[in-house]
């Protein structure tokens, strides 16, 4: 290829140092070929003939001297008089001012002053909120000294591995500089002009890192890949430290991960080419309302950073959210039992039961009319109840694993036999709510009872030695500390569990909410499913501390260790139809983990495989399907294995399930009218106990 002349190179590097425009909507103007390019440019007169060969003029000879030829006409680009409406015409008030070579905005330095000034004052402000609670004892530090010295713990280990034998540490230093070294001579290559392929360091796309002026622009470039290069050079260190235990080597990934994104030049003004922008547009004004945005969400986690993730004002329990038509029929000190209006001539004579998860609110499953579970599950026909578990308080400290068996699922079996006459159920659990209802029918098993005829089991574990993400928080030492907390008041805070289910995806679910709300000073927009994320549920201290033993810990439901009410339970003498329902991408009941448990059952089992996630792969509506799923064998041998022998259906696996369910027991009623039995409506649905904050 021939080589670029001197005016072509500069040319690409000019271009290559303009400013893309903000991803907000307002463009950044550029101007390409400012003032002074031009002005240059009319001095080539001066290489004219009739120019250079005008007589010059003598002052002391009185006679005329020839008039010099008419000088040539500029050319129209370049123009003065198209220049000078440009330069007199008024600019928008607000609009900040250009530089005149590379179009950066310029602040209102008066108005940057002012900003300046309320953001000290909004920092005192965001100070006071974060340490009043504590003052005042209402909160405490514990959490987070017990975080930095769990991640402190971890992250040593792996310090101690590489500086234990000098050979090693040498070798991750080399590691290091090696990859700076090749960093530096690719950003020193592209200041002399050259146009390279992006660094061998350079991760696929990042959202964090979506602007042009990440790649474009050589500083920030510089930052991104040196960040990237770093990053991935602790992430090696971690996974290379072949010594340590897998418990180990996982918590130091997880605290390393943290680390690095909260580090991202991506979090930071006058590292993030997107927010110096808008810092500059807006003079400052941007940081202010996140500063005042803070203060909020400090106030609202008493103490402790509660990042909003969506503007929750704008929905409204059984206005908008959870509003398929039901009453409540039965209360107790746990549960609140509501049971839906049926919609269609005929009913299905089986009813059906749903035990959500303790840890989240019911109305997952009834966000909105298009999204809900509940209401598509009653015009198919199907008599629906759900428990909706209440938020615990002191009150509730000794209400145990055995408690949310005997006051939860059974308390709820009786109220539907009064409410409809039949001892003849199906019923569906999910996550935490499932691995309930998986123990409760070993133990119905073991005792005889026969009620639950069938069940379904979403995105659940009854199998714990590869329980996902959250093995991370879960060994003897951690479980001691958290039951330490619980014993305080008698409950584990919705709090605690929310932030543990952020850390888990922190980029996606705390930093990028960090730099949208407090640095670009936005209000997040109305989201059904992050409203109900944001509402988090308390859990009783009994039920918590079994859970994390028995499950995390021990795994003892599948080795036939764990017991209930005086039973040592054993899921081979379940023998009822069950429908696994598990999600490709779930990282809080992995797939694989899900098949594994899903072979302990002793009847037939239908494992499905659902697109997506813990949440969105449950939640696919049959009127707008995001993701497919799959249906193979009944589950055996190795995960990989079933996979191969699955076959791929589009759309919902909802039209799946209601065929299976309903083909168990095809007989239809009449249908049934809540508070027309034994049990008489307590409250409109969604009920009483949803509506308690934690």
């Amino acid at each position: 290829m021939a080589r670029e002349t001197t005016s072509a190179k500069a040319t690409k590097a000019g271009k290559a140092a303009v400013p893309k425009a903000a991803t907000t909507g307002r463009d950044v103007k550029v101007e390409a070929t400012p003032a002074k390019p031009r002005v240059r440019r009319a001095k080539t007169v001066k290489t004219e003939p009739a120019v250079t060969a005008a007589p010059q003029p003598q002052p002391a000879a009185p006679a005329p001297q020839p008039a010099p030829p008419p000088e040539p006409a500029s050319p129209p680009p370049i123009a003065v008089a198209e220049k000078k409406p440009e330069a007199t015409a008024p600019k928008p008030e607000k609009e900040a001012p250009k530089t005149a070579e590379q179009g950066t905005p310029l602040p209102d330095y008066e108005a940057l002053g002012r900003n300046v000034a309320r953001f000290f004052e909004e920092g005192g402000r965001v100070l006071a909120a974060a340490v009043k609670p504590h003052q005042s004892g209402e909160t405490s530090n514990s959490q987070l000294t017990e975080d930095f010295a769990e991640a402190a713990k971890s992250i040593g280990q792996v310090f101690e591995y590489w500086h234990s034998d000098p050979q090693r540490s040498l070798q991750a230093q080399a590691d290091l500089q090696n990859s700076f070294i090749d960093l530096w001579s690719y950003a020193l290559r592209r200041m002399t002009g050259e146009l390279l392929a992006p660094a061998p360091e350079a991760k696929p796309a990042d959202k964090r890192f979506a602007d042009p002026e990440w790649t474009q622009n050589l500083y920030f470039d510089f930052l991104r890949q040196a960040y990237q290069v770093t990053s991935s050079w602790a992430d090696r260190m971690v996974q290379s430290a072949s010594d340590l235990d897998p418990h180990t080597k996982n918590k130091a990934h997880f605290w390393v991960r943290q680390f690095a994104s909260a580090l991202s030049p991506s979090n930071f003004p006058l590292t993030n080419p997107e927010l110096l922008r808008e810092t500059l547009r807006e003079n400052g004004e941007n940081l202010v309302r996140g500063l005042q945005q803070m203060a909020q969400d400090i106030d609202a986690g008493r103490g402790s950073l509660k990042i909003t993730q969506s503007d929750g004002s704008k929905f409204e329990l059984g206005v908008n959210m959870a509003v398929t038509p039901g009453k409540v029929v039965f209360r107790n000190d746990l549960i609140e039992l509501i049971q839906y209006a049926p919609t269609t001539e005929s009913v299905y004579k089986r009813p059906l039961l749903i035990v959500p998860p303790w840890i989240n609110k019911f109305y997952i499953l009834d966000l909105n009319p298009e999204k809900s579970f509940i209401r598509w599950a009653v015009a198919q026909g199907l008599t629906v109840f759900v428990v909706s578990w209440v938020n615990p308080d002191e009150r509730h400290r000794r209400k145990s694993f055995d408690s949310y068996m005997q006051e939860g699922i059974f308390a709820a079996v009786d109220a539907i036999e009064d409410a409809t006459g039949e001892t003849d159920i199906t019923a569906i659990g999910y996550c935490v709510g499932g691995t309930l209802l998986a123990a409760t029918l070993a133990y119905m098993a073991d005792v005889g009872d026969k009620r639950i005829s069938s069940a379904t089991l979403f995105t659940t574990q009854v199998d714990f030695r590869d329980p996902g993400e959250l093995k991370v928080f879960v060994d003897e030492d951690q479980i001691r500390a958290i039951e330490g907390r619980m014993a305080e008041k008698g409950y584990l805070d919705g709090s605690k569990m929310a932030n543990a289910f952020n850390m888990l995806r922190p980029n996606e679910l705390i930093w990028s909410y960090f730099v949208n709300n407090y640095l670009k000073g936005r209000v997040p927009g109305a989201f059904d499913l992050l409203t109900w994320n944001s509402d988090s549920t308390r859990m009783t201290e009994a039920n918590h501390s079994f859970y994390l033993r028995n499950c995390y810990l021990e795994n003892n439901l599948t080795r036939g260790r764990m017991v209930m009410g005086g039973h040592t339970l054993d899921l081979g003498k379940v023998t009822i139809p069950i429908y696994d329902l598990a999600t490709k991408e779930d990282h809080i009941a992995p797939a694989k983990s899900v098949f594994i448990g899903a072979q302990y059952f002793g009847g037939p089992v239908r494992y499905v495989l659902a697109g997506s996630g813990h949440i969105a792969g449950v939640v696919n509506p049959v009127g707008k399907p995001k993701y497919q799923y799959w249906i193979g064998p009944q589950p055996a041998g190795e995960f990989g294995e079933w996979m191969k022998q699955a076959s791929e259906h589009p759309g919902t696996w909802w039209v799946d399930w209601i065929e299976w369910v309903t083909g168990q027991a095809p007989e239809k009623v009449a249908p049934r009218t809540p508070g027309e039995g034994k049990l008489k409506p307590l409250a409109d649905a969604p009920g009483t106990y949803v509506r308690v904050r934690a």
